[in-house]
């Protein structure tokens, strides 16, 4: 059976988030990641995961070395306990052992949905993605 989403619960199936970041809601336009308070990696997660309707931010995109502390330090301050990683950028495996490194544990593999619909269908695929949690500092 095939179920579509009418606007009214996609809309409520995007806003949905386990955590909801306030500086992030309440940018006004214009505004720079440094502004807002939140790296702009883990900002685009973020975004992702609501226009997606994920209940965690997922980083879809590639994750550099030298952005996880700020990444982690960004998740305490904001108070994301957990993120899940879809991205399938060829260091994957060294990104989650420095994530591991810093106090997030691997929590084995989920299914979250992509940000985008593919041609002619109004459904989120489900992909794999890692499920991160973060431990406190």
């Amino acid at each position: 059976m095939i179920y579509v989403h009418t606007k009214r619960e996609q809309a409520k199936e995007e806003t949905d988030m386990k955590y909801t970041v306030k500086a992030i809601e309440n940018a006004k336009p214009g505004m720079k990641w440094e502004d807002i308070g939140c790296h702009w990696t883990l900002g685009q997660a973020y975004l992702y995961s609501k226009e997606a309707g994920n209940d965690l931010p997922n980083f879809a995109e590639v994750i550099w070395d030298n952005d996880i502390e700020t990444i982690l330090a960004d998740c305490r301050k904001l108070g994301i306990k957990e993120f899940t990683i879809s991205s399938t950028f060829s260091s994957l495996i060294e990104t989650i052992a420095r994530f591991e490194e810093l106090g997030c544990t691997l929590d084995g593999i989920v299914k979250v949905r992509e940000r985008y619909t593919h041609f002619g269908s109004s459904e989120h695929e489900l992909i794999p993605a890692f499920k991160m949690t973060v431990k406190e500092a």
